[in-house]
């Protein structure tokens, strides 16, 4: 919008107005900070979810893969065969031999559900999720035979364990005697803690070599799953259909999709409702310009009419009205990007202040799944949001700057 030299004087004096004024000021100065809540708020809240989908997605794809290939029964005996068909098929980048059971670890006569997870060594020195997150101790005194194992901080914390302590971890599935089966409780040294980020895991998780895994659950030469990872998972279906066929005699595939389909669901919903009920908060800051244009506009009245008969356009006044209202909010959404990048930046902090301002546990890791509040920005996605209460506040000058474009200068000045 191109505007003439008196044009620009105008407009830039209806943006400060006179001492007389300053009541349109103050409302205006409201229409500015209701701008800014709004644009940063609905940043700083889907910069939020799509970190929380990426770190979940990160964090559980790391330690679950893309897909398994989970056996009937709990065991997959002919699992070597199944990784050369699955290393064979296109997309696949790797194909995993995984144990994992339920069980129950002990120390010092605390008791602790745990998830034991029994993988290859180099599959465990080689898992980014696990070596990148090494609390104290070191994975590689994980080794076959050594009864040593690896466990997650939370439940470290919960058992009382550091390294080199001893727990024991109770199979109730034991040996078969004359007298019944007699459950298998084996005693493991502690070697490594590791804090992947994610609640669930870190207080249940024990990791230990395939080999001991085996032993412990007295599944001999078996596995209870192969972990796919893919080079596209949001492809996984396509990637995973050739093998589905080899390995349906004797196991099923499950995806990433399927096996957290509830939770990924239900944050896709919160991202949408989320960004529709923070978007109100525009449309509000918008009904703001209206009316402090249409005051500024009555504020005005005598000016405009004097404008009109000095030659000045009904076009003319409308772009100077529209100028008015539009910078309000451009200088609104800056504001506002300002603020979510601050609040963004410094999350936590943000996040222990009101947590002592509440005395309440606001992000609570039992209930949040991860340890820390995530953020990730997605640069189209604020762009569009800008663009969104630029334009917002665009459509809200229209109604004031035809009001003051259709001001009649004689019914005005008839009277002065």
């Amino acid at each position: 919008m191109l505007l003439s030299r008196y044009e620009r004087m105008i407009a830039k004096r209806y943006l400060l107005p006179g001492r007389g004024e300053a009541f349109i000021a103050v409302v205006a100065g409201f229409s500015l900070v209701a701008v800014m809540l709004g644009v940063a708020a609905l940043i700083v809240v889907m910069s939020v979810m799509n970190g929380f989908r990426a770190e979940l997605f990160d964090k559980i794809t790391g330690l679950n893969g893309h897909a398994v290939v989970q056996g009937f029964g709990g065991q997959l005996r002919d699992w070597r065969r199944v990784i050369e068909e699955a290393e064979k098929t296109p997309g696949i980048v790797s194909a995993t031999p995984l144990i994992e059971q339920p069980l129950v670890a002990s120390m010092g006569g605390r008791v602790e559900f745990a998830l034991v997870r029994g993988m290859r060594v180099q599959d465990i020195r080689g898992n980014p999720t696990l070596t990148k997150n090494q609390v104290v101790g070191s994975l590689d005194s994980l080794k076959p035979g050594s009864e040593t194992v690896a466990i997650g901080s939370r439940l470290a914390q919960q058992l009382g364990a550091t390294v080199g302590s001893k727990i024991s971890i109770f199979n109730p599935a034991g040996a078969s005697t004359p007298f019944g089966t007699m459950p298998r409780i084996v005693s493991y040294t502690v070697g490594a803690i590791f804090e992947i980020g994610v609640y669930d895991y870190d207080k249940a998780f024990v990791v230990m070599p395939i080999e001991d895994a085996q032993t412990l659950l007295l599944m001999g030469d078996t596995v209870g799953m192969i972990e796919i990872e893919t080079n596209n998972p949001d492809r996984i279906e396509d990637i995973l259909a050739p093998l589905q066929p080899k390995v349906q005699a004797q196991a099923q595939i499950v995806d990433w999709r399927t096996m957290n389909s509830e939770l990924f669901e239900a944050l896709t919903i919160d991202r949408v409702v989320s960004f529709i009920v923070l978007s109100i908060i525009l449309i509000v800051a918008a009904f703001n310009i209206v009316s402090s244009l249409i005051m500024l506009v009555r504020a005005k009245t005598r000016d405009i009419a004097v404008l009109r008969t000095m030659g000045a356009t009904r076009g003319g006044l409308m772009r100077i009205f529209i100028t008015v209202g539009t910078t309000v909010g451009i200088f609104g959404v800056m504001a506002g990007g300002v603020l979510a990048f601050l609040f963004i930046t410094f999350r936590e902090y943000v996040v222990k202040l009101i947590g002592l301002a509440t005395g309440m546990n606001v992000w609570d890791p039992s209930m949040r799944f991860l340890t820390e509040l995530p953020a990730k920005t997605d640069p189209f996605q604020t762009i569009g949001i800008c663009l969104m209460a630029m334009a917002f506040c665009f459509l809200a000058t229209l109604y004031p700057a035809w009001k003051a474009a259709s001001t009649d200068p004689v019914q005005v000045l008839r009277y002065e």
